[in-house]
């Protein structure tokens, strides 16, 4: 048993980077869903999807929510899920933050926000000739 990861993202953001992580890994070893967020999607609706999917997610571990933008509609509805025991949020996921995730499958819940966040800072530098 592991973590379980609810990515809540615009449109296929989140489909995409989860796509490409699992390819560039060969495999998906944690349990992700995507709630795929669209213009002129109810979010309270949203909201009542994602907690029906982190009761799937759940397996006593927890479940990490991750959301592409701070302060937008995904990650409003990735704040209203924080009020349940044994789950956590972060916002501005990318590529290096769900690499580092996917490769620590066994970490407890905090542990993996920490891998999480670390991930995403270290992911993002400026590129030099």
């Amino acid at each position: 048993m592991s973590v379980g990861v609810l990515i809540v993202t615009h449109d296929g953001v989140g489909k995409a980077l989860l796509e490409t992580a699992t390819a560039m890994l060969g495999m998906c070893p944690l349990r992700i869903e995507i709630l795929a967020v669209h213009r002129g999607d109810d979010p309270e609706a949203l909201i009542a999807r994602a907690r029906q999917l982190i009761r799937n997610l759940d397996q006593e571990r927890g479940v990490l929510v991750l959301t592409d933008m701070y302060g937008s509609t995904p990650s409003n509805i990735a704040a209203a899920l924080i009020d349940q025991p044994g789950v956590r949020a972060i916002a501005g996921m990318n590529l290096p933050m769900l690499i580092r995730i996917m490769n620590y499958p066994r970490l407890e819940l905090d542990q993996m926000v920490e891998k999480a966040v670390e991930g995403g800072r270290e992911g993002v530098m400026a590129c030099k000739k």
